[in-house]
């Protein structure tokens, strides 16, 4: 899968992203709000070691953020399973060199429409920190609403933080 939008591109993983994915990864503003499971300080050997496993996989539901020919940042959907397998749940990081722009509110959009349409799914989740007000509002301008505060869900670089829940339905 690739689509080109207006701001950037959404394409699979490629070898030769390392460096740049290195070089925007590595960035504590950008792991503040990330999983605990993204690596900080993001070392070229991260991303070597996370391009070989995506590339393997053949992932189709993570990918590339690429802007101006560059790794940018990633994004994703996790399929629901069993019971849940009617819905997702969406991940997405882009370098700071980028924010502000309206990248990942169209990233996020287009993401969403194609999974829409190309896999079963009713409904797909994003959860944010609650001390994160620029992704809440990138989902916000990408058709999500807001559905719960999670209270003292996440440990995250020593602080106890809530977690707000967005959703999107077909």
């Amino acid at each position: 899968m690739q689509l080109v939008l207006e701001r950037c591109a959404i394409r699979p993983w490629r070898l030769d992203d390392a460096e740049s994915l290195t070089k925007h990864a590595n960035n504590r503003k950008v792991w503040l709000g990330l999983r605990d499971l993204f690596p900080h300080p993001y070392t070229i050997g991260d991303a070597h070691e996370f391009l070989q496993k995506k590339i393997t996989e053949q992932s189709a539901t993570n990918f590339c953020i690429e802007i101006d020919g560059a790794a940018a940042g990633g994004i994703g959907i996790h399929l629901g399973q069993d019971v849940h397998r009617h819905t997702a749940t969406l991940g997405y990081w882009l370098g700071e060199d980028f924010w502000g722009r309206g990248i990942m509110t169209e990233a996020v959009a287009a993401l969403t429409d194609f999974s829409f349409r190309n896999f079963p799914l009713r409904r797909i989740s994003a959860e944010v920190f609650a001390n994160n007000p620029a992704s809440t509002r990138v989902l916000e301008k990408a058709g999500f609403i807001f559905e719960a505060r999670l209270k003292n869900n996440v440990i995250k670089d020593g602080r106890i933080l809530d977690s707000l829940v967005y959703v999107r339905t077909s």
